[in-house]
């Protein structure tokens, strides 16, 4: 049983240690290996709490997945969308999700996300966009199987020297495709 709450200042640590995880599992042979390893759980516990408050501020929405024995096993941000020049008027942002990476295909990224989208219904937004490693095929699946569609956007970050492709998903407003009772059998 999971279930999925607002992210509270006291889940950070948490929630790196999530974070961490999947950037490692998802991300193996695509990000440096040097990179990945020299990812810190307290480094970056210490930059989420730091950001929480602001990110509040500034319409963030922080969700965290809960595992039966009340420990954080998933996390999504989201909040509006802000890019000048690119029409992003009445728009959302997925700005992370992550899952424990032994939970993957058990329905806690599903969770995470409707419960987002629930969210982007209460704020008016008429779309959602996310940006995914181009690389990263299982998530492109998950994100596929609940809606979104490339839009062709496309944009390069670099680790460690290495420029990495990232795509830009989008999905309109409407109901969830994976929610319960949906035949798709594909799961974050």
């Amino acid at each position: 049983m999971t279930w999925v709450r607002e992210m509270a200042v006291g889940d950070a640590a948490a929630v790196s240690a999530v974070r961490v995880a999947g950037w490692r599992a998802a991300y193996a042979g695509v990000i440096p290996g040097a990179y990945l390893d020299a990812m810190s759980v307290e480094r970056d516990a210490a930059v989420r709490e730091e950001r929480f408050a602001a990110g509040r501020a500034a319409g963030l929405c922080d969700l965290v997945a809960v595992g039966a024995d009340g420990q954080v096993v998933g996390w999504a941000c989201c909040g509006p969308r802000d890019t000048p020049g690119d029409g992003a008027g009445g728009e959302g942002e997925v700005y992370a999700l992550y899952v424990r990476p032994d939970l993957l295909g058990r329905g806690v990224g599903r969770a995470l996300l409707d419960t987002v989208h629930v969210e982007a219904a209460a704020r008016g937004w008429g779309a959602l966009v996310l940006w995914v490693v181009e690389a990263n095929a299982r998530a492109r699946r998950f994100y596929e199987a609940a809606g979104y569609r490339a839009d062709g956007g496309a944009q390069s970050e670099e680790y460690a020297g290495v420029a990495v492709r990232e795509v830009r998903y989008r999905r309109v407003a409407g109901p969830f495709p994976c929610g319960p009772g949906h035949p798709s059998g594909v799961r974050q």
